[in-house]
């Protein structure tokens, strides 16, 4: 089975349930099956015509399903159907859905990658590490992506969808990815102490993000905004300390 997740303000509708389950095949019916269930949540859904209203905003796990085929787009066991909370008719603040569970392990992955690089002395490691980072920003996706979808197809791990900025974390990624590319450099010209010292910056920054819930490359991001540097858009989540992950709407 799948999943809707439920913002705030619907909750009303659906006697108070943030999360509800249901057997569908595609996004159409996951909803036909929700306003099935609940009536009185069709109209702030869909107009009077039976059309999605144009600020309702659907994301299948981390994907928009408008940048997939809308109402079609097929859901599987497991996948996550997201309502996000919107203001005025609009998304609050452009925020997506991003799967922090995807994130999460991607980092988990990463200090273990980093980590057996130091013990086993493998510098190697350390390039590749600094490669997948960099094309994880290129992508706009984790880097360890790959292993995430593979757990979540074992049935291991769930998405875990939070409206959040992916600028940011993209920023992050790449900033640790050229650090990690530093450190490959170091090694390459004779230089472990610091090439050591760079890749250990980036495992205590990771750590930081898996296990304290802080990311200082999305705080610098976020500091870069509020001086008003160009290129840096997006401004903290409401209510949220830059560089703090984001809960879910209450």
């Amino acid at each position: 089975m799948s999943q809707i997740r439920v913002p705030t303000p619907l909750r009303a509708y659906t006697e108070g349930q943030s999360q509800l389950k249901v057997e569908a095949s595609t996004v159409g019916e996951a909803l036909q099956e929700l306003t099935a269930q609940f009536p009185s949540i069709a109209p702030h859904l869909y107009n009077d015509e039976g059309d999605l209203r144009p600020y309702v905003n659907l994301f299948v796990n981390d994907q928009d399903v408008r940048a997939l085929d809308g109402e079609q787009t097929e859901i599987h066991d497991g996948d996550t159907l997201m309502i996000l909370p919107s203001i005025a008719g609009g998304l609050s603040g452009s925020l997506k859905a991003l799967d922090h569970s995807a994130m999460q392990t991607s980092m988990a992955v990463r200090l273990g990658l980093l980590l057996a690089a130091f013990v086993v002395d493998a510098p190697w490691l350390v390039a590749i590490a600094s490669l997948l980072m960099l094309i994880g920003t290129a992508r706009s996706r984790p880097d360890y992506v790959f292993v995430y979808r593979a757990l979540r197809r074992a049935g291991w791990i769930s998405p875990d969808l939070i409206p959040d900025n992916p600028e940011p974390h993209r920023f992050s990624l790449g900033i640790g990815g050229i650090f990690l590319a530093g450190g490959t450099l170091a090694f390459l010209a004779g230089l472990p102490i610091a090439g050591w010292a760079l890749t250990w910056i980036v495992i205590g920054l990771s750590a930081l993000n898996l296990f304290g819930g802080f990311c200082l490359g999305c705080a610098v991001y976020y500091w870069f905004n509020r001086i008003g540097l160009p290129g840096f858009v997006k401004a903290p989540p409401p209510g949220i300390f830059p560089g703090r992950r984001p809960g879910h709407p209450d």
